[in-house]
């Protein structure tokens, strides 16, 4: 996956790609304090639109606060323009976008307040997380040898750059075992969520997944349940055990990343029929319509990239 382009948002100016740097000793770098979010690009009959993104920048000030930042270089609305300014100014339609915050000039007393934030916002053009296959037939996960963060241990609500050790070191270990993603276990031994998305789990029509306590509150994931309720499915967040998932009709995880994708096998069993059942494909098919301008939700969802450039 290439992610070049022609230009960077540098807290508030645009830098070009090969200038868009940070010093070695930035203290980001040494301690994984810092906060990111990742936001989609999409093709509509309206030029490109952002999918969720107040949502997705709200979320960013939320993690820079979780993570002890006390003040903030850039408003929620400021975010949002200066991300639209990267895909126009890149010339993109269907992208991938990331805003980091970082902390710099100070911080190596291990304490945030000794240095400050800055912002820096990329986008780039991008192909499925999991491949274009993956869309249609499912991926292969299994139940990781590594447990999701404790919620007192890394804040499980931000997403802290620092964090993703876990997801990494969880993701490697599958990927070596012949699997496409890693399942984690909280430390309760309960289902929480894979290494970037959340989880579904469909039984004689309900969904269930597990609540937001341990995990990520994934907007992704919000949009689905809406999605769900929309079509008259019923959602329950519940606890959920690796067990329940070896006979679950349907698993299915989302993110921003993935989207939605059916998971056809966990730990060699095979789930339902081996392949995307009918409530997945349901809902997919749906938040495809969303995100392309062609759903009654897109409305809300999507902001145009031209009307805030």
């Amino acid at each position: 996956m290439g992610m070049e382009s022609k230009y960077i948002w540098m807290n508030g100016e645009m830098v070009e790609y090969a200038k868009a740097t940070i010093h070695f000793l930035t203290p980001a770098l040494h301690y994984g304090l810092g906060a990111f979010e990742g936001i989609r690009s999409y093709a509509t009959d309206n030029g490109p639109s952002i999918f969720r993104l107040r949502e997705h920048m709200i979320r960013l000030t939320n993690s820079a606060k979780i993570a002890g930042f006390r003040s903030f270089p850039f408003t929620v609305e400021q975010l949002m323009d200066a991300a639209c300014q990267v895909v126009e100014v890149n010339g993109f339609n269907e992208c991938y976008i990331r805003p980091l915050v970082y902390l710099v000039d100070g911080g190596w007393n291990l304490n945030v307040d000794a240095g400050r934030a800055a912002v820096g916002i990329a986008a780039w053009e991008w192909n499925n997380y999991l491949g274009k296959e993956a869309l249609e037939n499912g991926i292969r996960a299994n139940i990781a040898s590594f447990t999701r963060h404790h919620p007192n241990v890394m804040m499980t609500k931000a997403k802290i750059t620092g964090n993703y050790a876990n997801s990494i070191l969880a993701r490697t270990e599958s990927v070596r075992l012949g699997f496409e993603e890693a399942i984690l276990l909280d430390p309760q031994g309960y289902v929480a969520e894979c290494t970037g998305e959340n989880l579904f789990m469909v039984r004689d029509g309900v969904l269930y997944t597990p609540a937001t306590a341990p995990v990520l509150e994934g907007i992704t994931r919000d949009s689905l349940v809406t999605l769900a309720k929309d079509l008259g499915y019923e959602v329950r967040e519940l606890p959920i055990s690796r067990d329940q998932l070896y006979i679950a009709d349907e698993v299915f995880v989302c993110g921003t990343a993935a989207e939605c994708i059916a998971l056809r096998e966990i730990d060699y069993r095979v789930i339902g029929s081996g392949k995307m059942g009918p409530v997945t494909r349901n809902i997919q098919e749906a938040f495809q319509a969303a995100i392309h301008g062609k759903h009654p939700r897109s409305a809300e969802w999507l902001a145009p990239v031209t009307s805030r450039a």
